[in-house]
């Protein structure tokens, strides 16, 4: 298996699906947007800042009761130019971006979406079961984005530094379960207990690990935040 290696951090006159962006800042890193005929949406508490002339009001979306039982962000924010708008979250991480062809779907961790094209799909669902439940109270959401006929672009943001890995057909990963980001369709994803023992007939705990089965892309976050549907978002 490879081993992961880091995304870029900084990001100068990007263009893609219509739209061209820049990331830059160290510590607190910022995303800038260039908006043009392709509007953009995003959860409302991570705008910075704005052009006067960029137009932001509410995007529709689906399944709000579920999430706003589970403690989740219940609408989506939208933006539309001529202009520019630039985000940040509250908190050390990297901000990076996923460049979706026409009819790429890509899994996202709750609480890693930063903003999206106007064109990508939205989607989420809940991961539950016993041991998910334990490590987040009520399970925790699965996002999914996906393009339409059009090429569309994700940016996503990390704790700590964020590192991505190609798996090849049934290469397997383990990764804490606070330490993943985004993950293909085509990878499936299992939950795994592992015992620690001192001894024959003594039990000193357990790690869990949610283990990940190529073919595809795996990113991870080298920061575990312990983030829970029920916590900030």
């Amino acid at each position: 298996m490879a081993v992961p290696t880091l995304l870029s951090t900084q990001l100068r006159d990007e263009n893609y699906a219509g739209l061209t962006y820049h990331i830059e800042g160290e510590l607190t890193p910022v995303l800038q947007i260039e908006m043009r005929d392709m509007g953009i949406y995003f959860e409302h508490h991570v705008l910075l800042w704005k052009d006067p002339a960029v137009n932001v009001g509410i995007r529709a979306m689906k399944g709000v009761f579920k999430r706003m039982i589970a403690g989740m962000a219940i609408f989506m924010t939208e933006a539309k130019g001529p202009g520019r708008i630039a985000f940040s979250r509250d908190g050390p991480g990297h901000v990076f971006a996923l460049h979706l062809t026409a009819g790429q779907a890509v899994d996202v961790r709750e609480h890693q979406f930063l903003a999206a094209s106007s064109n990508v799909d939205y989607s989420f669902r809940r991961v539950q079961g016993v041991v998910n439940m334990l490590f987040s109270g009520t399970g925790f959401f699965i996002d999914t984005f996906t393009t339409g006929h059009q090429e569309g672009i994700l940016w996503l943001h990390g704790y700590g530094n964020v590192f991505e890995i190609e798996l090849g057909p049934r290469e397997q990963i383990d990764i804490e379960p606070g330490g993943w980001i985004y993950k293909d369709p085509s990878v499936s994803m299992e939950t795994k207990m592992q015992k620690l023992t001192s001894g024959i007939f003594a039990s000193a705990g357990q790690l869990v690990w949610n283990r990940f089965t190529g073919p595809g892309r795996i990113a991870l976050q080298s920061m575990y935040m312990p983030i829970t549907s029920e916590g900030a978002s």
